[in-house]
Order: structure tokens, then sequence, then C-alpha cells
């Protein structure tokens, strides 16, 4: 059974190295300092989002993070599904499933008025656990600048 543990400070060692492990499938540039820096400004301002560590078999294996926007368009807050990582011994058990399904009752719960995210090109089986879960391919365009 899968459990949803609300990250607390003394964690994010934990969120970190599994963070770094997500990083690394796609050799994401990856900064422990800069990550845990990050984490502790998160817990700090409920206005940012939530982020909750995957408990399987009294083991944590993953986690996922919600980020929070507001939208003229949706009139109201919505959310970015930022993160869920789990790591390669647990999946398999239906613990995407679970943490898909529980990020959108979260993002009910929170009156939130939509749920975007993004996927890899080559993660085909993320993709098909978002569509059979309800999400939907958007027609836009992401794209970005960084600063």
């Amino acid at each position: 059974m899968i459990q949803f543990q609300p990250l607390e400070k003394k964690d994010i060692d934990t969120v970190t190295s599994l963070m770094s492990e997500f990083y690394a499938i796609d050799n994401y540039p990856f900064d422990t300092t800069i990550a845990k820096n990050l984490f502790k400004e998160f817990l700090t301002n409920d206005n940012l989002g939530k982020c909750w560590l995957l408990v399987w078999n009294q083991e944590i294996v993953g986690y996922l993070i919600l980020t929070f926007v507001f939208s003229f368009e949706y009139q109201g807050k919505i959310a970015f599904l930022d993160e869920l990582y789990i790591q390669p011994k647990a999946q398999g058990q239906g613990i995407g499933k679970s943490a898909v399904a529980f990020a959108k009752t979260q993002s009910e719960e929170l009156s939130l008025r939509l749920l975007y995210l993004e996927v890899e090109e080559h993660n085909l089986s993320a993709q098909q656990l978002y569509l059979k879960s309800g999400f939907t391919i958007h027609p836009r365009k992401l794209m970005k600048h960084k600063l």
C-alpha cells in the first residue's frame, strides 16, 4: 500500500537524494546544495506548492511535487505536477497510478482549477499513465525563456 507523507524539513536530505537519481535519468544538471536551499524556501511558503514522499512497504521510494501558479485564463490558482519520481525497484506496482490519483484529489481539495504536467518524449510508460489518468495532450507548444 502506498502512503503520501508530506515533506518536512527533516526530509530534505532524503528528497534531494531521490531528486538526484531522477535528474540523472535524463542527464539534467543537479546541484545538491541548490536543491536543499530551494526545498527550505519551498517549505516556508504554502503559496509555492506541496511536496510528498511516496512510502511503499514502509520505505520511501519516490516523491511528488505540485507547484502553484495563478492563471487568468483558468480563473484562479492552477498546479503544475512539477515532479513525480518512483525508484525503479518500486515501478510497476501501481504506485504511479496511485500518485497521479492522489495529485488530482489534492488539487481538487486545494480548489485548483487545472493540473498541468510535462513528460519527456521518450518516457512512453509515463505518457500512457497520464493519458489513462485523464490527462490530455495540450494543443499548445510549451516554451521557455531562462533568466
